[in-house]
């Protein structure tokens, strides 16, 4: 299916007129094999942490970026290795081998994804050399109150002056910032989820910022790759779990977001659950309307929001977005619902966690901060069955 039958079919919009994104039929996709060739145009890219979920996420998008090449990828527990050892499917493309972070040369490296656990990743940034752009996936530098990082993670922020540093990572709605940005803080899928379809309500003054409840679910992946009993094959099939009741570490993330966005303190009720697949996200949320408002204002006001982006999109009245249309694709679906209780309205919305949640949103950060089209390395469409 071509990527204009496929808008025509799920979105009621127009093509995306943004002048920094590029049409799918101009884009020169790079060969199969992912070169590292120095040239005027090449970006010299460095992924930390590639054994993991979002690192190679990060590799599968890279391969059909025509401006980025891979210089170099650390694995400390895979150092030495190969790619295709670790990941056979992306055994095809032309890449260096997998080192120790210790061991990497950064002097021929122009900017890096930083795809390492919490707490661990502050030491690691800030010891980088300061010519690097960074776009970091961790959750390190999302918060600006290094006292909450400390209350949510457990441990005291090990590089608060950087943190000053970070630009907040929400791409459609961050973007003049994450251009000048030299650290960007990625955010976590379910705060991408809930604060796309959430931040232009709140900012409109169409809904209250008290009451609002979000029942969100994700695939296996969001969970990372080690190995943990929990995530084992016959403890996720054919069941659901809730876990991070009451204190989920992306619930602060996800109120600093919407507080900016109302200029005052916003609480919400965030319950995540695990579901058995293997990746996806769906956030159902229900809000307060403000007095006299309906929900055609609220789809009206998210209309205009986002009817120049490619990636966010509002889907048709009545059109009840789902995990398999954005599956290995960039997108967050959502719609909007009345719901049965009379001034209340219910949100729903789908990403795919390993990408808009995670490397592709990555991705479009680090196009923007190299002053590339933001769709670069971007435009597949979903994978359905």
């Amino acid at each position: 299916m071509s990527a204009t039958a496929f808008r025509s079919i799920f979105f009621n919009r127009p093509r995306s007129s943004n002048k920094d994104l590029i049409k799918p039929q101009n884009v020169k996709l790079s060969p199969i094999k992912c070169s590292i060739k120095s040239s005027q145009n090449n970006v010299r890219v460095g992924v930390l942490g590639a054994s993991g979920y979002t690192g190679s996420e990060i590799l599968r998008l890279l391969a059909n970026h025509p401006q980025f090449g891979v210089a170099l990828m650390t694995a400390d527990r895979k150092a030495g290795q190969a790619i295709s050892s670790v990941f056979p499917h992306l055994g095809t493309q032309d890449l260096p081998d997998l080192i120790a972070i210790k061991d990497a040369n950064f002097s021929d490296v122009d900017a890096v994804f930083c795809c390492l656990p919490h707490g661990t990743t502050q030491e690691i940034i800030k010891g980088l050399p300061k010519h690097l752009k960074i776009v970091d996936l961790s959750a390190d530098f999302r918060l600006r109150d290094v006292s909450e990082y400390e209350e949510w993670y457990g441990q005291p922020h090990r590089a608060p002056d950087l943190q000053k540093e970070a630009i907040y990572g929400l791409t459609e709605v961050l973007r003049e910032e994450i251009k000048n940005a030299r650290l960007v803080a990625n955010p976590g899928c379910y705060p991408t989820s809930i604060q796309l379809p959430l931040v232009p309500l709140i900012k409109a003054n169409l809904i209250q910022t008290t009451n609002i409840i979000v029942d969100a679910k994700s695939g296996v992946s969001g969970a990372g790759r080690s190995a943990k009993e929990n995530l084992l094959f016959t403890e996720v099939t054919e069941g659901m779990s809730s876990y991070g009741v009451t204190r989920h570490r992306h619930a602060p993330e996800i109120e600093q977001g919407l507080a900016d966005a109302a200029g005052s303190k916003v609480t919400i009720s965030f319950t995540p659950h695990l579901i058995p697949m293997s990746r996806g996200m769906q956030s159902t949320i229900y809000v307060e309307m403000a007095p006299g408002v309906r929900i055609d204002d609220l789809r009206h006001q998210l209309q205009l929001s986002y009817e120049d982006e490619e990636f966010v999109v509002l889907l048709e009245n009545g059109v009840i977005p789902r995990t398999h249309s954005v599956k290995g694709s960039n997108y967050c679906l959502f719609n909007v619902f009345p719901d049965r209780i009379p001034g209340r309205a219910i949100i729903i919305s789908v990403i795919d966690n390993l990408v808009k949640g995670a490397s592709g949103q990555a991705l479009q950060n680090l196009n923007l901060i190299m002053g590339f089209p933001e769709n670069l390395g971007l435009q597949y469409l979903p994978l359905f069955p």
